[in-house]
């Protein structure tokens, strides 16, 4: 193998290449990111058996091949290299060698035949959805998924189409986030659990380009994101994922409207009042047009009104701030609105279209 690449552009590459490299494994080669030269076509390809990408990065081949080489000592050496014309060789040996400016690097790579590439997939039942759009729902939603392996659907998320309506799901045991976006055309049905993981790396991935496109393609176990020069594709989360529409509840016997800055802000502080290792609820006190908010700790006390317009009864409820301001950092809107029934039952954040639901549980509290 011999290809010339600007470095500026392998190390694009390598970014994204290094998001589906493990970081512990067993097998060795799946340490080493796969280097091919075939095709008029300069790809970097990683695989850790649940996510696999393949992107392409544009330079000259001169002879064809292909090499594995540890991911991590690759990148390292491009990153710091001294310009930006790369030259790199490969003998029939797997002696790998890396030109640029003055600088020289010998290294050992590997034949690729133990390397897992990525399956053939299928290209039906695909949707086209904006970079920026799908970047915004796992904004909007990734944070409220479970660490929790023994609850393994909780670690994904529900992605749900019928129709020209795509509705993304994720919830703990303690909350639920829920999007919902029109999308251009109809599509046939699909419901599948996507791994937060994939998600999380989707979304540093995309540039989140408003006239950019993400085609996603689904098969009974795996989903192909295709953009640009990349594929990214992933296992799906097998199992069903769990029926929440029975939880979903329009009554209330509270409505709050809320200005959202002033809200989070207010929580916020209340946290300055917390230790890592603490659990204490925020204490929200509704009261005609007011919205009052306590914490008590083993550090101090603290107390806060906001102005507020309040529709129904008045009431006294706690939650986790954590969970409470995490849905408030991903609404875009200013105002923001709360349902509530009494101190056990869940709170609904929403809009009055229903495109983001946020289910979160009141936690119990003595004054």
């Amino acid at each position: 193998m011999n290809i010339i690449c600007e470095k500026t552009k392998l190390i694009e590459g390598m970014n994204i290449a290094m998001k589906a490299i493990p970081g512990k494994t067993t097998m060795a080669i799946l340490e080493c990111v796969v280097i091919e030269a075939a095709n008029n076509q300069i790809k970097l390809i990683a695989n850790d058996l649940q996510l696999g990408i393949e992107t392409i990065v544009h330079g000259q081949i001169k002879e064809e091949g292909s090499a594995a080489i540890s991911a991590k000592v690759f990148f390292e050496i491009i990153r710091k290299l001294p310009s930006d014309e790369v030259l790199i060789t490969v003998d029939s040996e797997y002696h790998m060698n890396i030109s640029c400016g003055k600088a020289k690097f010998n290294i050992m790579a590997k034949p690729t035949e133990e390397f897992p590439y990525l399956p053939n997939i299928v290209k039906e039942n695909n949707v086209h959805i904006s970079q920026f759009t799908l970047r915004d729902i796992i904004r909007q939603t990734v944070f409220s998924i479970s660490d929790n392996e023994n609850a393994k659907v909780m670690t994904g998320e529900l992605f749900e189409i019928h129709g020209s309506e795509l509705k993304v799901v994720s919830l703990d045991g303690h909350r639920i986030s829920i999007r919902k976006v029109q999308l251009k055309e109809s599509y046939d049905d699909v419901s599948v659990i996507i791994p937060g993981k994939t998600l999380i790396e989707i979304s540093k991935i995309i540039n989140g380009g408003m006239d950019d496109e993400v085609s996603i393609f689904f098969t009974d176990k795996h989903v192909l994101f295709e953009f640009e020069d990349t594929l990214v594709l992933s296992r799906l989360i097998e199992g069903e994922y769990y029926k929440i529409d029975k939880m979903l509840s329009s009554d209330y016997e509270t409505k709050i409207t809320v200005n959202k800055k002033e809200m989070l802000d207010c929580i916020d502080r209340t946290t300055l009042l917390l230790k890592d290792s603490d659990k204490k609820p925020v204490i929200i006190d509704i009261q005609d047009d007011k919205m009052g908010f306590a914490m008590n700790s083993s550090i101090g006390s603290m107390d806060e009104d906001i102005d507020a317009a309040k529709e129904g009864k008045d009431i006294l409820i706690g939650f986790n701030p954590r969970f409470l301001m995490d849905a408030l950092r991903v609404i875009d809107e200013e105002e923001i609105t709360m349902h509530m029934i009494n101190p056990k039952a869940p709170c609904f954040i929403k809009d009055q279209d229903e495109t983001y639901i946020y289910l979160i549980l009141p936690v119990n509290f003595n004054v």
